[in-house]
């Protein structure tokens, strides 16, 4: 298959990182990337000028280190304040400007943002124009990320898709599922085969992506250009170099050593504690090392623990604790539960 570009960027594979908020950081991106994903795109960032100053999206606009192409994605109602924001991220080093027309929530930075924006099909097809407007002067591309609709009676992502191609959006991701099902049953893949077929531009696939045979199979299904892993990279973000692997060879990888998984996730929890400092850092890291650990033997009860820590040098020492505890028992992680059902779940 020929190069997958986003305007002038080349990138180096089809195994993308979806946005997730509280989770895609600076640290999370850099360690996704460093295991096989060869785009990630940042947590969302507000359109609300009011809330730029704020050390919450400081943090996430921090791409210090960050390999390219660096990608943000804004969140909002208005197209004007979209366009700002594409022009304020920018110049904070994105180089690629990610819509959020996917989030389910009913309020994201503003209340009706995210996909709730697919049942005003003349706002979500402003907003989209304002931004690639704002953009194109800098040679910025702009992607966008939204749902298979507003609900199962009301499926308008082909419609959309059509549009958002018409106003110079160059790459569109869509979950398989509507607003409505939030994260609830399963992802379904015909309607992004559908929007696959009704443009040009490259399309992504996104949804219930947990192993490599499931990625296969959604390539399969859809005609995809790649696809896109959220929860599934959470304390696994070697799924990205599994499914890499399984892709190009039909092989699975071993499970990766115990020894590997405790440098990275030690190496993690230091740019983690710098990002946010100890007190926020050491909070927001229990998630982390509980999604690590949770299918682990005494993963339980060093959750936690952690949760009782509030120094950062204690949270990281009982995690090299237990892994030099476990590494004591085994070279490699326990093999995952089997997924090969999950090639079988590819329904309308």
């Amino acid at each position: 298959m020929p190069d997958l570009r986003i305007g002038s960027h080349a990138l180096p594979n089809r195994l993308f990182v979806a946005p997730m908020a509280g989770v895609t950081d600076l640290p999370f991106r850099q360690l996704c990337k460093q295991l096989g994903a060869g785009y990630a795109v940042s947590e969302m960032v507000t359109s609300r000028r009011d809330l730029w100053d704020s050390l919450k999206t400081s943090r996430r606009a921090n791409h210090d280190g960050e390999s390219g192409p660096i990608a943000v994605q804004i969140a909002g109602t208005d197209a004007d304040m979209m366009a700002e924001a594409a022009v304020y991220n920018i110049d904070r080093g994105a180089q690629i400007i990610d819509i959020n027309m996917g989030c389910p929530a009913k309020k994201v930075c503003n209340k009706w943002a995210g996909s709730a924006l697919m049942q005003n099909e003349p706002l979500a097809v402003q907003i989209a124009a304002a931004v690639v407007a704002a953009c194109a002067p800098r040679g910025v591309p702009v992607t966008l990320k939204m749902r298979t609709g507003w609900c199962d009676e009301h499926k308008n992502a082909v419609q959309l898709a059509r549009q958002f191609e018409d106003a110079g959006i160059q790459m569109l991701t869509v979950h398989g599922r509507t607003r409505e099902q939030g994260y609830r049953g399963q992802a379904e893949y015909d309607t992004i085969a559908a929007v696959k077929a009704a443009v040009r531009v490259p399309v992504v696939a996104n949804g219930d992506i947990d192993s490599p045979e499931k990625a296969r199979a959604v390539l399969a299904a859809t005609g995809a250009d790649a696809i896109m892993v959220g929860r599934a990279a959470q304390g696994r973000p070697w799924i990205f170099r599994e499914i890499g692997h399984y892709l190009a060879t039909g092989q699975h990888l071993a499970p990766p050593l115990v020894a590997e998984v405790r440098r990275l996730l030690l190496a993690h929890l230091q740019d983690h504690y710098r990002l946010y400092g100890e007190d926020t850092g050491v909070r927001s890291a229990r998630k982390h090392i509980a999604w690590y650990v949770r299918q682990l033997p005494g993963g339980e009860q060093l959750r936690q623990h952690i949760n009782a820590t509030l120094d950062a040098a204690a949270q990281w020492q009982a995690v090299a604790d237990y892994f030099d505890a476990l590494g004591a028992r085994m070279d490699r992680l326990p093999a995952a539960a089997a997924t090969a059902s999950n090639e079988q779940q590819i329904t309308a």
